[in-house]
């Protein structure tokens, strides 16, 4: 568990005898101490305040990334709630990642989608900040028995827009459809075939294209 207070330049919710009657605000720590020097961030009064960390523990997480499964942890405060589909950023052996929860698992192998993080035994989640793609193209004379299917790897953030011409390497391809993760719920629709529809990389499924390379494949 984790006990230390806030350093100079980090941000705590505290109450702020100026201008917040009830409730918190966003404070600004100057001087860290037993007592806190501090600025509030809605009207810049600074005061003195005594603040006690929440209490935090240590939450083992799987990272799934491709084929792979990496294991590490995350301290987290013990009353915080998480739920599936929310992001944070994970140390594991390997790197730094940013990682979306898939699943949360509690004592008994109970598997729940919302949960305060002192009842969760496992978060289980996927890497999100580099991603593998998988792309169904169809050659660009509108058959679709020549189709192949290819895997790009890019950033979490990068757009596939319909309608739009992407290039990997060797690869050029017109996208004309965007299937989403059953995972994910913050689109309207499943998948996505209208020119101007956009769904980031970490979001997608499958990419749907049309070949543009060449007027003929060659056997393969």
């Amino acid at each position: 568990m984790t006990h230390s207070g806030p350093d100079a330049g980090d941000r705590v919710a505290l109450a702020c005898p100026s201008c917040s009657d009830a409730g918190t605000t966003v404070h600004e720590v100057l001087k860290p101490g037993g007592q806190l020097t501090v600025r509030c961030t809605e009207c810049d009064h600074v005061h003195k305040e005594r603040y006690d960390p929440p209490r935090e523990t240590t939450v083992d997480v799987i990272v799934s990334q491709g084929d792979e499964s990496l294991a590490a942890t995350v301290d987290a405060p013990v009353e915080e709630t998480i739920e599936t589909g929310d992001e944070f950023v994970v140390d594991t052996a390997d790197a730094l990642m940013q990682v979306r929860v898939t699943s949360i698992e509690l004592d008994g192998d109970r598997r729940v989608d919302e949960a305060t993080i002192e009842d969760i035994e496992t978060i289980w989640t996927r890497a999100v900040d580099n991603v593998r793609v998988n792309v169904t193209v169809h050659p660009n004379d509108g058959t679709k028995d020549a189709s192949r299917s290819i895997a790009v790897s890019v950033p979490g953030d990068y757009e596939f827009t319909v309608g739009e011409t992407a290039e990997f390497a060797d690869e050029e391809f017109e996208i004309t459809g965007v299937q989403i993760r059953s995972d994910v719920d913050s689109y309207r629709f499943d998948k996505f075939d209208k020119d101007g529809d956009m769904v980031f990389a970490k979001d997608t499924k499958r990419v749907y294209a049309r070949d543009v390379t060449s007027t003929a494949w060659s056997a393969w």
